[in-house]
């Protein structure tokens, strides 16, 4: 599967190294091989030689001191209830009670040894809410307090010179966890029409550097999921449905964000976009061959992996023609075999929610112990961190859960935590700046797509009434405001109407008198509008409206071309 990096390679040796340290208790089959590179040189000195700041080396060490609490505890990043970590509300304390007999997040890092954390929220039209049981987030302070309580309270632990895993969901578009305060990206479907990595690069580091300042160092972004459905969990979260310029559009984010000191997440393996169902309710089927999805699914994370990617996220997805009946967060064959040995990945492979429906087949136990033994490294929110720590620590003393790999996990785990290290911490200062509202702007500007009408004459004339369908009087607000400093005159009624769609928007949502009509999300709903002028911006983000406010005040010419097909109009009807 193409070159294999030194670092890879290090980190396979570390592996080696960190069980063998457990002189006593690496017992269970010995791992796989690790899959030979084919074009990569040799290093030039043994691993043994690696600098000791090397990340896999210092985790190597480090591993080599823990007891069997710490080897768990560094596999499981549950959720917790409440937004600080060592003063909570009576709900979130009942709530943290539950999830594992603690008060608050602070003492859940420090009873299980946990590896990490992830901060949960909700947001509007998001797909994802169903498995959101709390939310952490209100503004940047308030997070960037909660980040620095947690890793105090995980810097007492054996684990403690490594630093404390604290992810979100900052996909940008339907699932963003951090809204307030920030710089908000246009949608992945944005870019995937912007169709210009070097604009997706520079906008997700401006995004990384703002995780940063907040204390969040993984963001589960950026989607791989190849759009070939019309999937609504999906959507617009997917770069597009062509494989290549899908790819493309993920290495520039995987290299953005990880250029802030940021692990990117290449999500959901081995490809949701592949079908229309919803994993948080029930185990979507993929009935489609093997060749087919290593052709249309697996190239963008192959080119995240290529990029340098430090986490893949296994998904809750029967893959029929590979491991049939199987989910694949559950399935040695798609990640040890298929994953690590094909695609040649050997950094850090997440699960998806265990809170989800697929996953709840078994109790939080055994379900980890599964997850571990398929391949993942780290388990995410299971539904009690009580019981899974419980399940894990009783299978690596009865043996049923491998030593082996249970501490090839954890060192994967800790090389990645030593990999986001030597970068200063960003200031706060630096959310919404004007450098990053630039970046987000030009990636935004880059995707407004014309579908109908001619590029030239998409400019209005006269004032102009905004209108939308139900919901999004904030977003109505925005392009109000955008159009106004653009020059357009903008009246309550009486006006051109220029109406917005979003997502979950059906024709009964489209407007038979509108002069424009904009899909903020996936554009498929365009297919019925009679408009004619049809424009996407497959955001609502206020960039993507000040984007549409300059394309309609016929300041900036529409340049992006839909990544996914719509029945009956083209790509674009202008010619780039």
């Amino acid at each position: 599967m193409g070159r294999v990096s030194t670092t890879t390679r290090r980190v396979a040796a570390a592996l080696v190294t960190a069980c063998a340290l457990f002189v006593s208790g690496c017992t269970g089959p010995e791992p796989r091989p690790e899959p030979a590179p084919t074009s990569a040189p040799p290093d030039p000195a043994p691993p043994s030689s690696a600098a000791p700041d090397d990340p896999a080396t210092r985790a190597a060490a480090l591993v080599a001191g823990f007891a069997d609490e710490d080897l768990v505890g560094q596999v499981l990043m549950p959720y917790a209830y409440g937004d600080r970590a060592t003063r909570v509300s009576a709900g979130s304390a009942a709530g943290n009670q539950a999830l594992a007999g603690v008060d608050t997040p602070a003492e859940m890092v420090e009873k299980y040894r946990l590896g990490g954390l992830i901060l949960v929220g909700f947001s509007a039209d998001d797909p994802t809410q169903s498995n959101q049981e709390t939310t952490n987030v209100d503004n940047p302070e308030q997070v960037r307090e909660l980040t620095t309580g947690l890793r105090e309270a995980a810097g007492k632990l054996a684990a403690g010179p490594a630093p404390f895993l604290i992810g979100t969901d900052q996909e940008y578009g339907v699932v963003t966890r951090v809204t307030d305060g920030v710089t908000l990206l246009p949608s992945a479907l944005g870019a995937g029409a912007a169709g210009d990595p070097a604009l997706t690069e520079a906008a997700w580091r401006a995004a990384g550097t703002e995780l940063a300042a907040m204390g969040i160092n993984v963001d589960f972004a950026p989607v791989a999921d190849v759009l070939v459905t019309r999937s609504t969990v999906i959507g617009s979260r997917s770069f597009g449905a062509n494989p290549k310029r899908a790819a493309e559009q993920v290495g520039g984010a995987v290299r953005g964000l990880q250029a802030s000191g940021v692990a990117a997440t290449l999500k959901h393996f081995p490809g949701h976009g592949h079908s229309a169902v919803d994993s948080h309710e029930d185990l979507p089927v993929l009935g489609q061959s093997r060749k087919k999805l290593a052709a249309e699914a697996w190239p963008p994370f192959s080119a995240g992996i290529d990029a340098g990617a430090l986490a893949v996220m296994s998904a809750h997805l029967d893959v029929r023609s590979v491991d049939p009946g199987v989910a694949a967060t559950f399935s040695h064959k798609l990640l040890t075999e298929v994953l690590r040995g094909e695609l040649g990945f050997q950094g850090v492979v997440i699960t998806d929610g265990m809170n989800m429906a697929p996953a709840r087949r078994w109790g939080p136990g055994e379900a980890a112990v599964r997850a571990l033994k398929a391949g993942n490294d780290l388990i995410l929110m299971p539904p009690n961190v009580r019981q899974a720590y419980d399940g894990l620590l009783a299978a690596l003393r009865d043996g049923s859960l491998p030593r082996t790999r249970l501490v090839e996990a954890a060192t994967r785990v800790l090389t990645m935590k030593f990999s986001l290290t030597g970068q200063d911490t960003p200031e706060l200062s630096t959310l919404n700046s004007p450098a990053h509202q630039a970046a987000a702007h030009a990636l935004a500007a880059a995707a407004v797509t014309v579908l109908r009408g001619r590029c030239d004459t998409t400019g209005v004339r006269g004032p102009v009434t905004v209108t939308s369908s139900g919901g999004r009087a904030h977003t109505r607000t925005a392009l109000t405001e955008a159009l106004t400093e653009a020059g357009v005159k903008v009246v309550p009624s009486g006006g051109a109407v220029v109406h917005l769609v979003g997502y979950g928007d059906g024709a009964a949502d489209l407007r038979a008198d509108a002069a424009v009509t904009v899909a903020m999300d996936t554009p498929y709903v365009l297919a019925r509008a009679t408009s004619p002028t049809l424009l996407a911006t497959y955001s609502s983000s206020r960039a993507s409206m000040a984007a549409l406010a300059d394309v309609l005040a016929g300041k900036a010419a529409p340049r992006g071309r839909s990544p996914v097909k719509v029945s009956g109009l083209p790509a674009t009807t202008c010619e780039n």
